[in-house]
């Protein structure tokens, strides 16, 4: 295992106060125990060799690679955007993903947090302000407590480590403050004919819906590091999800967990070369590189020096960007920073910068674009003092080594630092200032400029002065706040994509600070007719023609159908067997394909011939494969009216108690009996009246208000002999069910039939409309009665 970086190893003159850190167990010969391979074994190796796939790295085939979240934001300091990845984004407490992490109790500071009320009702003489502030609030998304809101309860309200803070509601003084703010004077200069490059943040959407995704920000947990201490169950074979995972009865080697974390940072950087090409095709030569490039490679404990193991990987990156002449920088997250009074959050920062210095230093880049590759940060929180703060800066930043303190730059945020109140800073310590127009609009000196571009632009002289004394190329950023913002807190959140370009000279290196990463640049692109508009197309939707489809069947994996149990019993080893022959055969299968795929290695995910990569705003989903509509049967609807008590309810109901007496479980049928017959009771029917209802429902024949029917009427009429007839047929017979004794019960009779009573049967076939199970011929086995 290479040996860890200490914080004033090389990033600091003077050394850093010591910390406490937790042993880490080393193997006892360390030097003579043998590394694990650097690639898994593989099964086929002449067709996993053509297909060039590392299973281990990637987030289709390893439900442990993670996203990185920092890599969605717009810009550190913004928000997580979950749109743009197919994959899981690393989530969970800071203490498992952030390389900054350990942070000892905040400090009280005497600023205090204004507490929020929740908004009055709307008042008839106020009507226009109220309803903003339900507007402002109906559009502001809530989420969870987090380590960083709890912070800024606790009185951190000026520093950006309270990033969640601006998700709660906004109280109505403050929307009233927001919306009496004077409108913000812009400049109509536009930067036309554009001669300088414009550049995303870290992702590519296109290339991480691709097959195989093309991203450098994958990272892991601590805990998948330390699992993967311990060896695979059986090595020979490549690591599975299921089948062959990490044996933890075996014994431990931590250079055998730190292999795992380094291969996913080598995977990382591999990719860049294929982005900085595809950057390329389209006119896009400047690029944030991911600060989590390598897992937690600037952690107090699980750090790792970078040179031993991807120096040379780095360089093939450092090539390709010196061949194509691109501009790529870096920007440490929000919890680096210099100006704090933790010993931690200081430590971590010098921590932080010398993990990002030597990850540009490894590119060997020619000397001019080696200092265009700088590293900006923001001065941080200001912690109830600014002056204490900006003293703590200039301390720290002086322990600093020479090659950070050439890469190091300073920008203004939308929190606590304005333009005005750094720029004297950088001047004094020899440190380029990046002007953000986004933050400047939030955060400026109101009593010397406006809000806006136009204002801003007589400090553009001092401004590129820091630049030009250090023989740096100038870079500015620009994004745009979401429509629905109205509050400074609400204006922090970055729109998908920008309309407009600021007032900056024509060849300045621009960074835009967007959700959509690329496609934002593609909108500017368009928008203006800058160079490169014509190198692109719209996808389309939901196909991509620069897949090998076999190799993309292979890499997804669909899920096997799972073989239908025998009746029986059957032993879960032949279902084990069964399930892994079928996945061989398919794997066998794809790989076969792969090896004829018509599509170079060097063509997949670049865009086809047509360069269809551009998706327009909101339609994030065309890169996604179209999913299968499913239309689910709707349910018959319930007959109206109140349910009867019928024979079948009674028998199953009877089944149903005698199965429940005997401890055995209830079929539905018997859970839907005892339903209908609660409803019945529940609807005041009696069980004598329910199956009287039932009859009746039977044998009526559209009478109205009880009027005599013709069938009744024949009843009447009917002769004293054709009476005694039909009691003949009514005798009781084996019947062939139930039902035909239950439908038999009188229905109601007038007071001339209680002088000769007629049988049910009777009744039947006395002339009335008759139910279809009453048309049946019925059988009966009662001996005819012999007449006189």
């Amino acid at each position: 295992m290479p040996p860890k970086r200490k914080a004033s190893a090389a990033g600091l003159a003077a050394p850093a106060p010591a910390r406490t850190k937790r042993p880490i167990p080393l193997p006892t010969d360390a030097a003579s125990a043998a590394p694990p391979p650097s690639m898994p074994p593989k099964r086929r190796a002449s067709a996993r060799a053509a297909a060039k796939i590392n299973e281990s790295t990637n987030p289709q085939q390893n439900e442990e690679i993670l996203d990185a979240p920092d890599a969605l934001r717009a810009s550190p300091d913004s928000d997580i955007d979950m749109r743009i990845t197919p994959g899981q984004v690393a989530k969970g407490d800071e203490s498992d993903l952030s390389s900054l992490s350990e942070e000892p109790e905040p400090q009280p500071s005497p600023a205090k947090k204004k507490q929020r009320v929740a908004p009055a009702k709307q008042d008839k003489a106020k009507p226009q302000v109220n309803g903003a502030v339900q507007a402002a609030n109906a559009t502001t998304p809530k989420k969870a407590p987090t380590k960083a809101s709890a912070k800024a309860d606790e009185g951190m309200a000026g520093d950006p480590e309270a990033e969640d803070a601006e998700n709660g509601e906004a109280d109505e003084e403050e929307l009233k403050q927001a919306l009496s703010r004077p409108p913000p004077v812009n400049s109509d200069y536009l930067p036309l004919p554009w001669k300088g490059r414009i550049g995303y943040a870290c992702l590519n959407t296109y290339l991480r819906f691709s097959t195989p995704p093309v991203f450098s920000s994958r990272t892991c947990r601590i805990a998948s590091i330390i699992e993967h201490r311990h060896p695979l169950r059986d090595p020979s074979q490549p690591e599975h999800a299921t089948k062959n995972r990490p044996d933890k009865e075996k014994p431990a080697d931590v250079v055998r967990g730190q292999k795992y974390v380094e291969e996913i940072g080598l995977a990382n950087a591999r990719d860049l070369v294929k982005m900085l090409r595809w950057n390329e095709r389209y006119g896009i030569r400047f690029m944030r590189l991911s600060s989590e490039m390598f897992p937690f490679a600037s952690h107090d404990e699980y750090g790792y020096k970078l040179e031993p193991f991807a120096a040379e990987v780095l360089a093939e990156v450092g090539k390709v960007v010196a061949e194509l002449g691109h501009r790529v920088t870096t920007h440490p997250g929000q919890f680096t920073q210099l100006g704090s009074p933790r010993k931690s959050v200081i430590e971590g920062a010098f921590r932080d910068l010398e993990y990002h210095d030597e990850m540009l230093s490894l590119l060997e880049l020619p000397p001019q674009q080696n200092r265009d590759a700088v590293m900006i940060m923001h001065m941080g929180g200001v912690f109830g003092d600014k002056a204490a703060t900006l003293d703590r800066f200039r301390e720290n930043y002086a322990k600093l080594s020479p090659s950070i303190k050439a890469r190091l730059v300073l920008e203004n945020d939308d929190v606590s630092w304005s333009v005005h109140e750094l720029l004297p800073v950088c001047e004094e310590l020899n440190i380029p200032l990046v002007l953000d127009y986004h933050h400047h609009n939030i955060i400026f000196d109101k009593t010397q400029i406006r809000e806006g571009t136009k204002d801003i632009m007589e400090l553009y002289p001092r401004i590129s002065k820091t630049w030009t004394r250090k023989n740096i190329k100038q870079k500015m950023h620009y994004s745009e706040p979401t429509p629905a913002a109205i509050t400074p807190m609400q204006r922090r959140k970055h729109s998908p994509r920008v309309a407009t370009l600021p007032p900056c000279a024509q060849d300045m290196d621009l960074m835009i600070e967007a959700k959509d990463k690329e496609q934002a640049v593609f909108e500017l692109m368009r928008n203006f007719k800058l160079p490169g508009f014509d190198s692109f197309n719209d996808v389309i939707p939901h196909v991509r023609n620069d897949d090998n489809k076999a190799y993309a069947q292979q890499q997804s994996r669909p899920k096997k159908a799972t073989p239908k149990k025998a009746k029986g019993k059957k032993k879960v080893k032949d279902d084990e067997d069964a399930l892994s022959a079928a996945e061989d055969a398919l794997e066998a299968e794809a790989e076969a394909a792969v090896e004829s795929k018509p599509i170079p290695e060097e063509e997949v995910g670049m865009g086809g011939p047509e360069g269809r990569v551009y998706w327009p705003p909101g339609m994030e989903d065309w890169l996604r494969p179209k999913k299968r509509e499913v239309t689910k049967k709707e349910k018959a609807p319930e007959p109206d009216g109140p349910k009867v008590m019928t024979p079948a309810i009674k028998r199953t109901a009877a089944a149903a108690d005698l199965a429940e007496s005997k401890g055995m479980k209830l079929t539905p049928a018997q859970k839907r009996a005892r339903k209908a017959i609660a409803e019945i009771e529940a609807a005041g029917h009696s069980a004598a009246e329910a199956e009287e209802a039932a009859v009746k429902l039977e044998d009526a024949d559209g009478s109205v208000n009880g009027a005599a029917t013709p069938a009744k009427k024949k009843t009447k009429a009917a002769p004293a002999k054709e009476r005694k007839k039909k009691e003949v047929k009514a005798a009781p017979t084996p019947s062939t069910s139930n039902e035909e004794e239950d439908a038999s019960e009188p229905s109601g009779l007038s007071d001339e039939d209680d002088a000769v009573p007629v049988k049910p049967a009777a009744k039947a076939t006395a002339g009335a409309r008759k139910s279809g199970r009453a048309g049946k011929a019925k059988v009966s086995y009662a001996e005819p009665e012999l007449t006189e």
